[in-house]
């Protein structure tokens, strides 16, 4: 049988926390990255979220501050964080109007949608978690684009959200869900750590 190309990405992709601290990233190439994680779906469409490509020396010594001082913060290529930002339902007509452009949403739907997200997002929890599952949508795909693009990737979750807030001027609506470090492997990262087995997390209903 054939090998998909897509799976055996799945399979082989790990989290590394050792970087080659000499590579660096084009600005072609981390906006090429960011236009693959914007692949990744969102309710209604608001594609709520932010990425903010952490490049340069200074800034990284910022961000490595408020992240537990991890070295891979400074030594990957660029560390992106990766912001959710709270649905506005009065943004949605602006985000569905190249669908209704194209031909295959119709125009007197996109009221019906405004409507059912001002209901769903009104209570203030519903509307993080939808923040945090759009940035983590996104930083799953942005992982799996940097691993098509031959480069590692390593999500952490270890910073202080309130320092990085300050540091690089996040709105009120903007949460900071993941930092995401991005460049080339040094040797000894580990491979992809043995999974569960299936009979322990999957039920078929």
């Amino acid at each position: 049988m054939m090998t998909n190309p897509t799976i055996s990405l799945i399979e082989q992709r790990a989290s590394a926390n050792r970087f080659d601290a000499s590579h660096v990233l084009t600005d072609v190439e981390i906006e090429r990255l960011v236009h693959l994680a914007t692949r990744a779906p969102t309710a209604y469409n608001f594609q709520n979220w932010r990425f903010i490509a952490v490049r340069t020396p200074e800034a990284k010594a910022r961000l490595r501050s408020v992240a537990q001082d991890q070295p891979k913060v400074t030594d990957a290529a660029v560390t992106i964080i990766i912001c959710g930002v709270l649905p506005d339902h009065e943004v949605l007509a602006q985000r569905l109007r190249p669908s209704v452009e194209a031909g295959f949403m119709p125009a007197a739907m996109v009221a019906g949608w405004q409507e059912g997200a001002r209901q769903q997002y009104a209570d203030p929890r519903m509307a993080r978690d939808e923040a945090v599952r759009s940035a983590t949508l996104g930083a799953a795909t942005l992982m799996h684009a940097a691993e098509a693009m031959g480069l590692a990737s390593g999500p952490m979750v270890g910073f202080d959200a309130e320092g990085v807030a300050r540091m690089f001027g996040l709105k009120p609506n903007e949460v900071p869900v993941l930092l995401v470090a991005v460049g080339r492997a040094a040797p000894g990262n580990w491979p992809q750590k043995p999974r569960r087995p299936l009979a322990e997390v999957l039920e078929i209903a």
